[in-house]
């Protein structure tokens, strides 16, 4: 937590020390290829500490359309210290088809340790004492994980409908995704018999032996997918904007051997601006749920939008989602969410011959479940209390508020980190997240 202070305290003081004149000044149009390259490190507490490299290529051609690029380029090879990491290549334009927006994504995205609290949100009984070494009802550090790893290819194209602001969406998704239990063996390699993890059931491993979870799901699958949608579109800057709207209505089509269903997402954006420039207010809305079919338990939490820069898959939870709240803790068939923040860009500046400005943004957000899955209870066995693991009609909105500071190069590269707290104990104690882009 110190060295999130630290952090955030040199971003402020790097934007006050640096901003003196050049605040009044216009903004320098940018042209031909620009590069922001950074070394990773950063920190998310769902994840641990961030090290690696990544890099993002923008081309604004002759300048006038900037701050809107031709071609972005993003590429990053990073892990965390909890066990996670991201391997990723992400290309976006609006001009190598004309008249078509192309993003490609190509990914990989191990996890040995990935959040698992059970499903329905409250519904599920979160006892914190299972995971603190402290604790006398201490079973194992990793009770709430298990090990996930993500193969990810995505093609996604937006065209116009010769509506005004109104475009269509297609795009395909190949998904080929490894489960299992956290792999104990490996990460106590090399620590003292004092630091071990004991080898115990994790509630994944209850609900794979109880059948909650079924044989052809706990162990991962490959899936094809199509996309097809509607996005009307008004906003005034893609990266951060004052003012507009963006809705979207996309169902996310799912096939492989044992599993076919139909997801349905429809997410609103919209944005107020409060003072020219500066101060804005912006939320979103969204609800994601399955229409048609049966899907795996590993696909309830995958988030679905027209276009998605962030690596993430994850559901409710988290950095990209209800910040402050674990990741994961609210899982269900059907999903609704909100965002709420006011973004205050109080510094601009040039530094190292780029626009940067600097803004704040204290939000509230708030995501449930409502549309739960039906959980087969038959094969617990008679001696387990199921009310150890298990609550009825429990389920509310889970609520989180935070603050967050960002630092961003020529509008696009966005630095962020971001402060959430979660109301209610039983969604985590405190979020701490520094990446990348503007939520929403």
């Amino acid at each position: 937590m110190k060295r999130l202070y630290l952090i955030l305290s040199g971003l402020v003081f790097l934007a006050s020390v640096t901003a003196q004149d050049d605040v009044s000044k216009p903004e320098k149009i940018k042209t031909g290829w620009n590069f922001g390259f950074l070394p990773v490190v950063s920190f998310n507490s769902d994840l641990g500490f961030q090290y690696g490299i990544l890099t993002n290529v923008y081309n604004y051609g002759d300048g006038s359309s900037f701050p809107k690029y031709r071609h972005s380029i993003y590429a990053e090879v990073s892990r965390y210290t909890k066990g996670s990491g991201i391997y990723r290549l992400f290309y976006d334009s609006e001009f190598l088809i004309p008249g078509i927006r192309l993003t490609a994504d190509f990914s990989y995205l191990p996890d040995q340790a990935l959040d698992f609290f059970g499903f329905n949100g409250y519904d599920a009984v979160y006892n914190a004492n299972y995971k603190d070494v402290t604790s006398v009802d201490y079973k194992t550090r990793m009770y709430y994980k298990h090990m996930r790893n993500i193969w990810r290819f995505k093609l996604d194209f937006q065209g116009s409908t010769g509506l005004n602001n109104l475009n269509w969406v297609l795009g395909a998704n190949y998904l080929d995704i490894e489960i299992g239990p956290v792999p104990i063996a490996k990460l106590n390699e090399g620590k003292d018999s004092a630091d071990m993890l004991p080898t115990v059931n994790s509630l994944f491993d209850n609900y794979v032996e109880w059948g909650i979870i079924e044989p052809e799901e706990a162990t991962g699958g490959q899936h094809s997918s199509l996309k097809v949608g509607l996005v009307y579109d008004t906003r005034d800057n893609e990266p951060c904007p004052m003012k507009g709207v963006w809705s979207e209505i996309v169902l996310f089509n799912s096939y492989n051997k044992n599993y076919t269903f139909g997801k349905l997402a429809l997410t609103h954006r919209q944005y107020f601006t409060l003072v020219p420039e500066d101060l804005s207010f912006a939320y979103r809305l969204g609800y994601q749920g399955v229409v048609y079919g049966d899907v795996p338990f590993y696909l309830m939490p995958y988030m679905i939008y027209s276009y998605m820069p962030s690596s993430t898959v994850d559901g409710l939870g988290g950095s990209k989602s209800v910040r402050g709240m674990v990741r994961n803790r609210t899982v269900g068939k059907g999903m609704v969410f909100g965002n709420f923040e006011f973004r205050y860009k109080f510094a601009r500046f040039m530094f190292l011959k780029q626009n940067w400005y600097a803004a704040l943004n204290p939000f509230l957000d708030a995501g449930m479940v409502i549309q739960k899955f039906d959980i087969d209870k038959t094969g617990i066995p008679d001696d387990i209390d199921q009310s150890l693991f298990f609550a009825s009609d429990k389920e509310v909105p889970h609520l989180t508020y935070g603050c967050g500071l960002h630092l961003a190069m020529n509008q696009n590269f966005v630095i962020a980190a971001d402060i959430g707290f979660p109301v209610k104990k039983d969604d985590g104690k405190m979020g701490v997240y520094i990446g990348m882009n503007w939520l929403f």
